[in-house]
């Protein structure tokens, strides 16, 4: 895994946002942002991703087509992932997929797809957080 960085000073949020979907779409593994500082005090963003080695130079590309940087940060990044398991849970409203985490076969993190259940909110008209719960419920009759 490779881990690359860019520090922006005059990038807009729209810019940073179709950025984030050009890296994701070109296979970043993952993209966040946070506020810095920058010399002379400017609030700035470092914008950083996490790809493949293989990847390296299309991101690069992106970065520089896409933002405002004169330079690109970039280091090999030892990453431990935990299994994954998917998982479908059945609600009153419909299936849902959760991603879980297992360690030494036992199941230690879950989470409900958000965009599932984003739809399932809008489509019955009821809250985001009533979705949720129902799909922990149910996650909790299956133990």
């Amino acid at each position: 895994m490779i881990k690359m960085e860019v520090n922006l000073d005059d990038i807009s949020g729209e810019w940073l946002g179709y950025v984030m979907d050009m890296l994701f779409n070109a296979g970043a593994n993952d993209v966040f942002y946070t506020p810095i500082y920058m010399k002379k005090n400017r609030p700035g963003v470092l914008l950083q991703l996490l790809c493949r080695e293989e990847a390296i130079e299309e991101m690069k590309e992106i970065l520089l087509r896409e933002t405002t940087t004169l330079g690109i940060r970039y280091y090999p990044l030892t990453v431990h992932r935990m299994e994954r398991v998917f998982t479908k849970v059945d609600t009153k409203w419909g299936p849902v997929t959760v991603k879980q985490g297992v360690r030494n076969g036992e199941v230690f993190q879950s989470s409900p797809e958000y965009e599932e259940c984003r739809k399932i909110a809008e489509t019955h008209d009821i809250p985001l957080k009533r979705v949720y719960e129902e799909v922990w419920s149910q996650l909790k009759k299956g133990d």
